[in-house]
């Protein structure tokens, strides 16, 4: 019995005793009303339930005398061993071993699909994250965003989002000639220009592009210029989504900048976002220049789309077109995920938002992560002047490093110290996990050398009490992954999973799977082999949730 089938087992016996005291009412009650929580102290339940005190009001009850009520009716349920009440009205409940226990072969039968839920059907979301300019390597700020947004995004997914998860190449605009104005002069020899870009990334560019284009500095300068940034803006970009696959972060689009701005003989996306934005009122021209009123939605100010002196469109109007685009592929929901510098944008993005003719409380949200820092890590020998992602990779395993930085709230600064997460030792988290989920392998493995399978299952078997409480959190894990889910914070998974593995490793010490010597193999073997196997299903579709391998030896 799971907490879906509980809550409609509560509400059939609920029913009833609302209509008996309250018959003129009209009460419309719905498995979703009714909560669950796990007990802090095992010994008072699997379940509880404060019903009796959310609705003792409402029907002109003592909360204890209605909680006692319904736990009268709720123990005659079948599945339900006993149910009390304690407190103000709090009701306990209890499964019965046979009712708890067969969430074993639930799970197992289930498999890779245990865990998804339909919380976020009907809901179409757009996910951008990383988005990082493609004019040099991706650094540890990027890395925590990518390991973070990915997640995210399979959680959704996890529970029934129609998601496509999105990079913005900022692949317009100034910074990109200053690129390729570094790379071209890296290429002839002579210093990195002023504001340009530094480093022997610069210089690996350079030199593929003139193995690439050996003409290249026999061309007029100003086609020197135009190869050099598009064939190393070509080459970084490549170099970033490896980057990013090598992390095991997947991106469903990757969007340039460029296409926005491209006209093609007629209007630009940029051109047909502002007449959109005009039409419905929110464009005006002040002192030749052209603005969109945001005030109206909550910004600080009015926004430039283009300057007095200008004929060029800001970024902010690059931002609308964007920002359309997405919903014009059928995405009502966006979701931004921005480094901490960007505090400034939620505002701006909200009542652009608003602009567009959507609600900005429903239909976008802008993610703020902080900083992290790795402690004794080394600035880039190839950029010089930041942490690279793959040296990160490297150093401390692609793992490790999304384990550990999905692991906190996006909103808190991080600093992770990289020998303590390449120790193989119980206080490194992820191998704490990991080890758990090697260690449900192992004996299963084991107990095919002891003759012990799967042909024999009872689940009344379960009664130890290290065996409820891993059942009772083995049922935790879909209501665990759809609040990840609602809240985008992918840590509740981590934290779930370290709890998981930890109610694991004391089964393990306390309930033998295999028999001892000459003991015969016996009913609960076979069933206590399907426990450990759908505890090693959590642990595996949980550090999935979390792009983590889950091995099976270590």
């Amino acid at each position: 019995m799971n907490p879906d089938s509980l809550a409609a087992a509560l509400l059939a016996v609920l029913t009833p005793i609302v209509e008996r005291r309250r018959p003129e009412e009209s009460f419309d009650l719905a498995a979703g009303d009714v909560a669950f929580e796990r007990p802090k102290n095992r010994d008072h339940g699997d379940w509880a339930t404060n019903i009796a005190m959310k609705l003792a009001k409402r029907l002109g009850a003592n909360p204890r005398e209605l909680g006692q009520e319904i736990a009268d009716a709720l123990a005659a349920v079948e599945g339900v061993a006993s149910a009390e009440v304690a407190g103000p009205g709090f009701i306990n409940i209890r499964l019965d071993a046979a009712a708890a226990g067969a969430l074993a072969k639930t799970i197992v039968d289930a498999g890779d699909a245990y865990g998804r839920n339909e919380t976020q059907v009907g809901n179409t979301i757009n996910l951008e994250f990383v988005s990082a300019n493609p004019t040099g390597p991706l650094h540890i700020g990027h890395t925590r965003w990518a390991a973070l947004g990915d997640s995210i995004a399979r959680v959704l997914k996890a529970s029934g989002a129609d998601l496509v998860s999105e990079y913005y190449v900022n692949d317009a605009g100034a910074q990109m000639d200053k690129f390729g104005a570094s790379v071209l002069a890296s290429a002839k020899g002579e210093p990195t220009p002023e504001g340009g870009y530094p480093g022997q990334y610069i210089a690996d560019l350079a030199q593929a592009v003139l193995a690439e284009r050996p003409d290249l500095l026999e061309l007029d300068p100003e086609a020197q210029l135009a190869t050099a940034r598009e064939l190393a803006y070509a080459r970084q970009l490549r170099e970033i989504q490896q980057s990013l696959e090598t992390f095991n972060v997947h991106f469903d689009v990757f969007f340039s900048e460029r296409t926005l701005h491209a006209k093609d003989g007629g209007a630009s996306a940029i051109d047909e976002a502002i007449d959109r934005l005009a039409a419905q009122g929110h464009v005006f021209e002040d002192g030749g220049a052209v603005w969109v009123r945001t005030t109206t939605f909550g910004d600080d100010k009015d926004r430039v789309v283009r300057r007095s002196d200008s004929e060029i469109y800001t970024y902010f109007a690059a931002d609308a077109a964007y920002y359309l685009s997405k919903s014009d592929r059928g995405y009502q929901h966006k979701i931004y995920l921005l480094g901490a510098d960007h505090h400034g944008y939620v505002h701006r993005l909200k009542a652009l938002a608003g602009a567009a003719g959507d609600d900005p409380q429903k239909d976008i949200e802008v993610l703020i992560g902080q900083l992290v820092s790795v402690n004794g890590a080394r600035l880039s020998k190839r950029a010089g002047n930041i942490i690279e992602m793959d040296d990160l990779i490297s150093w401390i395993g692609t793992d490790a490093l999304r384990y550990s930085l999905a692991r906190y709230p996006a909103d808190s600064p991080l600093a992770l110290d990289p020998e303590q997460l390449r120790k193989r030792t119980n206080d490194n988290p992820v191998f704490y996990v990991q080890y758990a989920h090697a260690r449900t392998h192992n004996v299963a493995r084991n107990a095919v050398d002891s003759g012990v399978d799967r042909s024999t299952f009872a689940p009344e078997l379960l009664d130890h009490e290290t065996e409820s409480a891993l059942l009772g959190a083995l049922q935790e894990f879909p209501r665990i992954v759809a609040f990840a889910a609602e809240l985008r914070e992918p840590h509740r998974i981590a934290r779930y999973l370290e709890e998981l593995a930890g109610l694991y490793h004391r089964w393990y010490d306390n309930c033998r799977v295999t028999p001892k010597g000459d003991e015969p193999v016996e009913p609960v073997h076979g069933t206590r082999l399907w426990l450990n196997d759908a505890t090693g299903q959590v642990l595996r579709n949980g550090l999935h949730l979390l792009g983590v391998s889950a091995p099976e030896r270590m």
